[in-house]
């Protein structure tokens, strides 16, 4: 096995983790669900900074979760208050914090379809601490309003509700959540305002002068490579070894 060498430069993919690490703060367990590469580099991450706090539960995981019965204790724990930070995304997400896991286009018939949103619009009422991730930062993903709610951003006070969506970080730069709005927080190193503000389908705030996103310290990178990496590989080999080198042949 071989480790990514420790000088080499700082990946996106290491740069989010940072991010999304700082955000999960101090809190007791955080879960992620399938197909989640970054957002459990993050999680594990945040572990590893915490020595041994927050636990971990990664859906799909052997070594990385509590859970026998998958998906659906997921739910039971997040039901029962004992899941305090979850990642959702959506083919779509709008300026309100609404998300689309179903349709784009007229409902009767769609141009696109996604999966489903049974898990989102459950977690995203229960779990306090609903971290927004996508990849893709585009007009096609940010939109001002989407073609479908499959999980609302926020509801009529009325509702109990003890989650909702804190934050949303991109590929291109950081926003944070708060009554029903959107706030640009910080632009990631290599794009700009200007960038964001083009990509960005809803309007949001920001302040007078918006910061550039801190690069993942000397600390934080070895906690990556050099711990995270090899932890990573139980549930994402090939994240693991593109990302990091870690599983990769070392040169002869």
């Amino acid at each position: 096995m071989s480790a990514a060498p420790p000088d080499r430069p700082v990946r996106d993919e290491e740069l989010l983790a940072s991010v999304i690490a700082d955000l999960i703060g101090d809190v007791r367990h955080v879960a992620v669900g399938n197909a989640s590469p970054i957002p459990a580099t993050a999680a594990l991450l945040a572990r590893e900074r915490g020595k041994g706090r927050p636990y971990v539960s990664l859906l799909g995981s052997a070594a990385h979760t509590f859970w026998t019965d998958g998906g659906r204790e997921l739910f039971d724990c997040a039901g029962q208050g004992r899941i305090d930070v979850f990642f959702l995304s959506g083919g779509q997400i709008d300026g309100h914090g609404n998300i689309n896991l179903v349709e784009i286009g007229e409902h009767g018939h769609p141009k696109v379809r996604f999966p489903g949103s049974f898990g989102s619009a459950y977690l995203y009422y229960v779990v306090p601490k609903v971290i927004l991730f996508r990849t893709e930062h585009s007009r096609r993903t940010l939109v001002p309003e989407v073609d479908f709610v499959s999980a609302p951003g926020s509801n009529a006070p009325n509702v109990f509700r003890t989650g909702g969506p804190i934050a949303l970080v991109t590929n291109r730069c950081l926003f944070s959540f708060a009554n029903g709005r959107f706030r640009l927080e910080s632009v990631h190193p290599c794009h700009t305002l200007d960038e964001v503000i083009e990509n960005t389908g809803f309007d949001f705030d920001r302040p007078s002068e918006v910061p550039e996103t801190p690069a993942p310290t000397s600390g934080t990178l070895r906690l990556l490579r050099e711990v995270v990496a090899p932890q990573l590989a139980d549930v994402y080999p090939q994240f693991a070894r593109q990302v990091f080198g870690f599983g990769a042949v070392a040169p002869v």
